[in-house]
């Protein structure tokens, strides 16, 4: 089966969109700051489109069972497809507590980070670093069903007498052209002075087809971008 790709859109962007992707992703659903369950529901969705939970609102004695009720009942309304869970900030009880509670009462697809790993559930992987095969990059997650990150990322590597030293590129970074690594799936460029190289490696919409390509036999079964980056 085809990986099937999202792209995450605000509200802001969908209302001001001429169309909507193939595929798109709520961004997204938060802990509300005046109640014990969530906020920011959208109104409408095209079918089958992907609702995303973060925690850009620190979750702080919210109720599991109520979030998990609104959240069912906005995937029904909505015929949404699953629900990604896109938490950044460290784990600690009370996350855990409701991520444990969606696993067991959600019924539908549903993502984790890899720091919530539940069993019968996705794991929604970080997007795959310039320099690590994809093969060696997903195998810790063999046997699972991956939805993975997808960013048109990079970074910069800096020779001197000194050592190396690395640095990730600005995110609006637009590069194209230079060398193209079949393995690693990704461009670079060599830039030489005096006294330094400096090698940049980043990554293209075609080498994003390409990496999904082998991550299909790897077990990704969903890509989820950001619809202003892709």
């Amino acid at each position: 089966m085809a990986i099937e790709r999202y792209l995450a859109m605000t509200g802001a962007e969908m209302a001001s969109a001429a169309a909507l992707p193939k595929k798109t992703a709520w961004m997204a659903c938060h802990f509300s700051p005046y109640s014990t369950g969530l906020c920011n529901f959208p109104a409408a969705l095209p079918k089958e489109s992907l609702l995303i939970l973060n925690d850009r609102t620190p979750i702080c004695g919210h109720d599991p069972e109520r979030v998990c009720r609104e959240l069912k009942e906005t995937i029904s309304k909505l015929n949404c497809s699953g629900l990604l869970v896109d938490f950044l900030n460290p784990p600690n009880r009370e996350s855990l507590a409701l991520t444990s509670y969606l696993a067991a009462n959600l019924p539908v697809s549903l993502g984790l980070p890899p720091e919530y790993a539940a069993a019968g559930c996705a794991v929604f992987v970080p997007a795959v670093p310039s320099l690590t095969p994809v093969s060696q990059y997903l195998s810790r997650w063999q046997g699972q069903e991956i939805w993975l990150e997808l960013a048109l990322d990079g970074e910069t590597i800096t020779l001197t007498p000194a050592g190396a030293t690395t640095a990730p590129l600005p995110p609006a970074a637009q590069l194209s052209g230079g060398h193209r690594d079949e393995k690693l799936h990704c461009h670079y460029q060599i830039h030489t002075d005096a006294d330094s190289a400096r090698f940049t490696l980043f990554h293209t919409p075609e080498d994003l087809d390409a990496l999904l390509t082998e991550g299909e036999a790897l077990g990704v079964t969903r890509a989820v971008g950001l619809y202003q980056e892709l």
